[in-house]
């Protein structure tokens, strides 16, 4: 199988123009959501629309994961993408396409009913197939953006910007592989309040599933420009061995976003306690690359996890 960045470079590619003559897309494949207008009057309100899916033995072990964290992670994976947006989510649609040994389908289904009750986007609907496995679960995401600054996309950082995050990176796994993965928090009020505390100022923003090297790096190339990380800004979660698992660990779903400087201080923390750390600045050229502690220029953007490897 070709590597998950060539196949979506390929995807994205064939639909540079898919808005054309379709005047409700305003945002196709490249983001972390698609943005649709709910009319044609392009003074419609917009919806941002995701999915994701979870693999059992690919983004969990089966034999050592709880039902409640299978059905939990299969939520939340797709709410940090409307997060991403600084969007809130609205409601939820699930499919499952199950293994034939496994016999906790009501438990299951019942545990991401109240996951996305939790979250605010109650399960609408879905379906349900049978496979000799592996079980695959599948969440599509309907929310709404910010009322004010709307959609916040990847392509809008501009040279001067500075480069931030919030909380600490790498290590998700844990050493069992039973880590904040499975548990975390889609930072769905962080992302909101990034948007009410810099409006205009937050040029773009991305939820970090694979891993800050190369999600920034996805930044840098839906933006034009180029991205520079300094390893000894990096906030390294405890579980992290080293500044290079903080880049390419992937599954932190923390934010990474670029601000314009001009207009005011950044909190270092937000309103719900979470730090938020300046770890470098967009430059004119492309793509992402860190320095390292020793002085030297890497390249950043194939730091991170692949989930077609």
């Amino acid at each position: 199988m070709k590597p998950e960045s060539e196949l979506l470079a390929h995807i994205y590619a064939r639909s540079k123009h898919i808005a054309r003559g379709h005047p409700r897309i305003v945002t196709g494949p490249g983001d972390d959501c698609a943005v649709l207008r709910a009319a044609a009057d392009p003074a419609a309100p917009a919806l941002l629309l995701t999915v994701d899916q979870l693999v059992e033995g690919r983004h969990y072990d089966a034999d050592r994961t709880s039902i409640d964290h299978i059905a939990r992670k299969a939520v939340a994976r797709s709410v940090s993408d409307i997060a991403a947006m600084g969007g809130r989510p609205v409601a939820a649609l699930a499919t499952g396409a199950l293994r034939d040994t496994f016999d906790n389908e009501n438990e299951l289904f019942d545990a991401m009913a109240r996951w996305g009750a939790h979250w605010g986007c109650p399960l609408i609907g879905g379906d349900i197939a049978r496979t000799e496995g592996p079980s695959v679960l599948t969440v599509t995401i309907v929310g709404e953006p910010h009322a004010v600054r709307g959609p916040v996309l990847r392509s809008g950082a501009r040279p001067g910007d500075g480069v931030y995050v919030t909380g600490a990176l790498g290590g998700s796994l844990g050493a069992d592989g039973q880590g904040r993965h499975l548990t975390f928090d889609p930072r769905i009020d962080e992302g909101a309040w990034l948007c009410d505390a810099l409006a205009d100022r937050l040029h773009a923003m991305i939820d970090l599933s694979d891993g800050l090297g190369r999600d920034a790096g996805r930044i840098a190339s839906a933006s034009g420009v180029r991205i520079e990380l300094d390893a000894a800004l990096l906030p390294i979660a405890p579980a992290a061995a080293g500044w290079r698992a903080a880049l390419a660990d992937g599954e932190d779903y923390e934010l990474c976003f670029c601000i314009d400087p001009v207009g005011g201080d950044v909190p270092a923390r937000t309103p719900t306690g979470l730090p938020i750390t300046r770890v470098g600045s967009v430059i004119e050229g492309a793509g992402c690359v860190v320095r390292t502690p020793e002085g030297d220029t890497i390249d950043a953007a194939e730091l991170g996890w692949d989930h077609g490897a």
